[in-house]
């Protein structure tokens, strides 16, 4: 059965400058892979009129450009070669071609298993299109997304010292001759090319640590090799956040760390930032790699050191203030109280262009309650002060009518910003110093006449109205900033629910980030008794009297939330994330739903699958053994000793192939309904691979090196007798070279194959012995390794093949059964390599 051709390989040769070479090299190993018979196609090269690069093209296949000169995505298509070369993978294509950028004509041509070579230089990367602008003076328009660069399977650095490209630039052989002086005198300065060199350097740096990190993953080592540092960046969503971010990068990108960017939402006046604005800074977010989280906190350092705490966080990096140094006299801002509360936590203060504009001030924007109140009691004590200070100072210049105007004045100013309270101190103590000061009687609190204390009524009556109407706009204000901010929460919560592959755990932890909790729960009551359907952070709870906040979803489904009490004007909020916690739910559970009617229809096909294979395989030994025995019984033939000999071997070898056929059934209906127990005790590979060889006939074409002195392994002897038996068998089935070479072996003109040999070697290595049985055939198509060991798979072979696909996965039900593993890798000059793998048996049971 033939492979299903998988998404192809990218491979990136990064430059840390123009003209180092990239094209170049590039080319260099196009021809290197024609060369071993890879089928490669020019889709398009950039030569600059280069001729040491122009010389390269020559005898690789071009397909033609298109009539704009952009690449012809189509044609590489229909020609469906192994491997494409496509030049500047930043270029912007011509208007009206159907990607706007190279990078996603590449994405089609992998997305349709073609491999791909391209080139890209370190100042066209999205993260550090900003620094290299600083740097050279020259704002690069074409640019890549960092994840893009970071898919390829392989990254190449070309790289050149300064001087060595400075040279090649004089000599001619980057630009042409007019040009020059002027590269040479502005972008190829020295000093620009050594920070470019540097940026390319720690930027591929960073890449060696994600594929280690990578490595690790896939072989499952949990064991610590290093600390790796998290970066947290705080951003407000002002025109300075898109700076913070891509300095962050280059920090955390110093560090080998993980960035994760933070938006703080608050609700009382301070959220207002449109939705665009946001959605703008996600998209740089993931350019750069790094994480969006958004938390919901009225007090932002406590908000944001709480969230760095949360995911372990070593550095913080915040931008500059844009108060002024009076209002910092007031409020030292949040940068000074975050550091102050930061404690082991590094802080960055990393200035921009916005921290010399002052704060942004916002038409309709009112302070915060706490801070109107305070400047509305020292007014209110202050502005009446004021007035009666003018009023003596001007005393024989001032009437009493602009005495009261002022107070008037001063109330209405003070109801303005401290609503009631102050207000009403405000009338009281201006109507007494009124009183006091420019009435008769002189410096005496009496009212002399009707018109003093309706003077009095007046300035409370204005103090309360204009409160009214003040307090009224600002819990209106209130209200609508935090309708913005859980407009922005549902916002967030439905996006993970529709785009997240795990949306319930992850709308779960995006409730916990975002209002500081210890755990969130989504419990169920079946049958009475309440179950915790998901849940995230430590000490979930179990049943809903046990949360300090309980969300009702349904009468059986709630809510429940562990770390603090969460204010009544968040519950909405809250409820609304329940619902969502409620569809997540339902659309995980019809997931499952789907993948079961998946797995049923893949039962169907594999039923199928093994009727069509076990008819061809039974059909054919059968039909030989009713043939030689036909042949045997018919009288009329003639037949000497030789013939009836070599009728005997067939039926014989087909009985054989019957026995294997049936066996490996029979084990795969073991290992499908769990009835294989192994017995394990200590066995020694050596022991083993003879009981093995006994029963295969062509054990003359395998070479075997175990030695006796290796460490016994802990498996089942039996079970793994079988394994190696089926791995060989495997080996010399398909490990067979074509054409084969014919061969006089003993002179006698009896013509005979030879074959290739198939290796058996053994090793220790740590704490576990490894098995190779090693072939040099075709080997398998690209990026099958793991379909290899799925039954009914003969990747590569003829329908005329025999076996049914069987061998390699019950070797590999076996293994896994024991405790042990087997992959599959490619023998280095063609070929396959099956590695099993078991622990030494004195280190298990020590």
């Amino acid at each position: 059965m033939e492979g299903k051709r998988k998404r192809g390989e990218l491979r990136i040769y990064l430059g840390a400058a123009p003209g180092v070479g990239k094209t170049f090299a590039m080319l260099g190993e196009a021809r290197r892979r024609r060369a071993r018979g890879t089928d490669v196609v020019v889709g398009l090269v950039e030569t600059h009129g280069r001729e040491n690069t122009a010389a390269l093209l020559d005898g690789l296949e071009q397909v033609p450009r298109r009539v704009d000169g952009e690449l012809d995505v189509d044609a590489l298509l229909e020609r469906e070669p192994e491997v494409a070369v496509v030049d500047e993978l930043a270029h912007t294509n011509a208007t009206g071609s159907r990607n706007a950028k190279r990078w996603q004509d590449v994405e089609e041509l992998l997305d349709a298993g073609i491999d791909v070579l391209s080139t890209v230089n370190v100042q066209h990367l999205e993260s550090l299109n900003d620094v290299v602008e600083r740097i050279t003076g020259v704002r690069q328009g074409e640019t890549v997304p960092d994840e893009v660069v970071r898919r390829a399977e392989q990254v190449e650095l070309v790289d050149l010292t300064p001087e060595a490209l400075r040279r090649r630039l004089a000599h001619g052989n980057v630009y042409a001759a007019h040009k020059i002086d002027a590269a040479l005198g502005n972008y190829f300065r020295v000093g620009n090319l050594t920070a470019l060199r540097e940026l390319a350097l720690l930027w591929v740096a960073d890449q060696v640590d994600v594929a280690l990190q990578r490595y690790r993953s896939e072989q499952s080592i949990t064991d610590t090799w290093e600390t790796r540092e998290r970066v947290v960046v705080a951003i407000s969503g002002g025109p300075e956040s898109e700076t913070l971010i891509r300095r962050a990068r280059r920090i955390a990108a110093r560090a080998g760390a993980e960035l994760m960017v933070v938006h703080i939402l608050r609700g009382d006046g301070l959220a207002g930032v449109s939705p665009q604005l946001v959605a703008g800074l996600r998209r740089v977010t993931e350019d750069v790699g790094a994480t969006f989280h958004t938390v919901v906190g009225d007090d932002v350092p406590t908000a944001l050191l709480d969230f760095a705490r949360g995911v372990n966080a070593t550095q913080l990096v915040l931008g500059t203030s844009r108060r002024s140094r009076l209002a910092r006299v007031f409020d030292e801002g949040i940068g000074a109280a975050t550091i102050q509360a930061s404690g082991p936590i590094d802080v960055h203060m990393v200035t921009h262009d916005e921290a010399r504009r002052g704060p942004r001030w916002r038409w309709g924007g009112v302070p915060r309650a706490r801070t109107r109140k305070l400047l509305g009691w020292a007014l209110a004590v202050l502005l009446p002060a004021v007035v009666t200070v003018i009023g003596l100072v001007w005393k024989d210049s001032l009437t009493l009518s602009t005495d009261l105007v002022g107070f008037f004045l001063a109330t209405v100013v003070v109801a303005l910003v401290g609503g009631y309270g102050p207000a009403l101190a405000t009338a009281f103590l201006g109507a007494g110093l009124l009183n006091f000061f420019f009435t008769a009687p002189y410096y005496s609190l009496a009212v002399a006449t009707p018109a003093n204390l309706v003077t009095l009524v007046a300035m409370v009556l204005v103090a309360v109205l204009v409160a009214v109407v003040v307090d009224r706009a600002a819990r209106l204000a209130e209200q609508g900033a935090r309708a913005r901010t859980e407009a922005a929460l549902l916002a967030s919560y439905a996006r993970t629910v529709l785009t997240s592959p795990f949306p319930l755990a992850r709308l779960l932890e995006k409730v916990r980030e975002n209002f500081g909790l210890e755990s969130v729960a989504l419990l169920e009551r079946r049958e009475g008794e309440w179950e915790r359907v998901a849940c995230v952070g430590p000490r979930p709870c179990a049943e809903p009297d046990d949360a300090d906040v309980d969300v009702p979803v349904t009468a059986d489904v709630h809510l429940a939330l562990r770390g603090r009490a969460i204010p009544a004007a968040d519950q909405r909020a809250l409820e609304a994330a329940a619902g969502q916690a409620l569809m997540a739910l339902r659309q995980q559970r019809m997931a499952a739903e789907t993948a079961e009617a998946q797995r049923r229809v893949e039962t169907t096909e594999l039923r199928t699958a093994l009727l069509s294979a076990v008819g061809h395989d039974l059909r054919t030994p059968l039909t030989s053994i009713k043939a030689a025995i036909g042949s045997l019984r018919d009288a009329d033939l003639r037949l000497s000793d030789e013939d009836v000999s070599e009728l005997l071997e067939t039926v014989e070898v087909s009985a054989d192939r019957l026995t294997g056929l049936v066996d490996n059934l029979l084990d795969s209906s073991r290992l499908a309904t769990g009835a294989v127990v192994p017995q394990l005790r200590a066995v020694t590979y050596d022991e083993v691979v003879a009981r093995a060889l006994a029963g295969i006939d062509e054990r003359r074409t395998v070479s075997v090196d175990v030695a006796e002195h290796l460490p016994p392994v802990l498996a089942d002897l039996g079970l793994l007798e079988r394994v190696v038996a089926n791995v060989i068998d495997n080996a010399l089935r398909h490990g067979r070279l074509t054409p084969r070479r014919l061969v006089d072996v003993d002179g006698d003109g009896r013509i005979k194959v030879d074959e290739p040999e198939v290796a058996v070697r053994a090793s220790a290595y740590g704490d576990r012995v490894e098995l190779r049985v090693v072939d040099h055939g075709q080997g398998l198509p690209k990026n099958t390794a793991d379909a290899v060991f799925a039954p009914f798979q003969r990747l590569g072979d003829r329908d005329a093949a025999p076996g049914i696909g069987l061998g390699l996965s019950v070797a590999k039900g076996f293994v896994d059964a024991m405790g042990g593993t087997i992959t599959a890798e490619d023998t280095p000059g063609g070929g396959l390599t099956i590695v099993v793998s078991f622990p030494i048996a004195a280190a298990t049971t020590a």
